[in-house]
């Protein structure tokens, strides 16, 4: 097996030198570089990832905690920190909080005692144990979809970035990444306004969530763009998964007035309200129209096909990641929140009906006809 000084006798240089561009404690000039890479990878030489770790405090590991992986949506997002951290060199230590604040916790802290060099955590919706422990011991942290607020300060006083998507800072110093949620549902919520409904019922998301917060935000703008009256009665919680939106789905359904038309906020509880109406025999649009929050790849592969606001998952994750590593490298700056764009899916589940010259289009009263997908801005 190869070693450091085989590397520095064929590159010509000291080991010294090939220790510096092992662990970037030197600057070392281009051209010395890439001869110690070009013997390394001549001589099949593997660094010793314990002691580099012992020579510059850093493990090159990222501690992902990211409730419900099997989730479509937050597959994709690992991915995308996946692909990011491989990138730059880093390794993936993975954990699942399953949103229960105590077990979130406490695989932070297993993570972080594996001396991970820094978190990306989706947080659950009571994260002050998490925060409390971050924070006591200074983790570089980025949380991601779901935002996480300071003590005192409410989501709607939470700096966002604008619309071009550059983070702005704030004193907070946690950077947090995540997509737009309240105008792409308020933009649904509109849309089936305009089809004529004027009872649009939600499933929302886990209480405590600032996804389900600006979701719920959303579709109280809509409502009130539209000229429509707000029903506490038409939004019921169906905690983010399928069998609770399932039964929220049967309690809407089971209103003396129910709702014409349905909004659910994220994928796993459409799921949920598709189960439902097939157990009423209700047809979708004819019987009801169903608009959701969350794209994904069989949507298009329903009957009708699904009309959806697609978030770019893959891309937070990425982003995540540039976020950490700018952490890493300066940790004293003050936190970010960046904040993507979404993008509306415009299908037929809202009823409106394709146009049979152009597969994906669709034709909307009152509105010209429009390309499947749009910015939504």
């Amino acid at each position: 097996m190869a070693t450091m000084v085989d590397v520095a006798q064929r590159a010509g240089v000291s080991t010294a030198t090939v220790s510096h561009v092992l662990n970037d404690t030197r600057p070392v000039r281009p051209a010395t570089r890439q001869a110690v890479l070009e013997a390394m990878d001549a001589l099949g030489y593997t660094p010793n990832t314990l002691a580099r770790s012992l020579v510059t405090s850093r493990t090159r590991s990222i501690g992902l905690a990211v409730s419900a992986i099997s989730n479509p949506y937050f597959t994709e997002i690992l991915q995308g920190v996946e692909a990011g951290a491989l990138e730059h060199g880093y390794g993936l230590l993975i954990a699942d909080p399953h949103d229960d604040p105590v077990h979130e916790r406490k695989v932070v802290q297993l993570l972080h005692e594996r001396r991970v060099d820094g978190m990306i955590v989706a947080p659950s919706a009571d994260p002050d144990e998490l925060l409390g422990y971050l924070a006591k011991h200074e983790v570089p942290t980025v949380f991601l979809d779901r935002l996480v607020h300071p003590p005192g300060e409410t989501p709607a006083e939470t700096p966002s970035d604008d619309s071009s998507g550059a983070p702005q800072d704030t004193p907070f110093r946690f950077d947090q990444v995540c997509t737009e949620n309240a105008e792409p549902m308020a933009q649904l919520v509109t849309h089936l306004a305009e089809l004529g409904h004027k009872r649009i019922g939600l499933v929302a998301g886990l209480p405590g969530l600032s996804t389900t917060t600006e979701r719920i935000s959303g579709y109280r703008h809509g409502l009130a763009n539209a000229g429509l009256p707000y029903d506490e009665r038409l939004v019921a919680h169906g905690d983010s998964q399928s069998a609770a939106a399932e039964r929220t789905t049967h309690a809407l359904l089971s209103l003396a007035a129910p709702p014409s038309a349905l909004v659910t906020g994220n994928n796993a509880m459409t799921i949920g309200a598709l189960r439902a109406l097939r157990e009423r025999g209700l047809s979708v649009p004819d019987d009801l129209a169903l608009c959701c929050f969350d794209d994904f790849a069989w949507a298009d592969l329903f009957a009708p096909r699904l009309t959806a606001i697609s978030q770019p998952s893959k891309e937070i994750g990425a982003r995540a990641v540039q976020l950490l590593l700018e952490r890493l490298a300066s940790p004293g700056r003050p936190g970010r929140t960046v904040r993507l764009p979404s993008t509306l899916v415009h299908r037929t589940s809202c009823g409106c009906p394709e146009d049979p010259e152009k597969p994906g289009a669709f034709a909307s009263p009152g509105r010209p006809q429009s390309t499947e997908k749009g910015p939504v801005s």
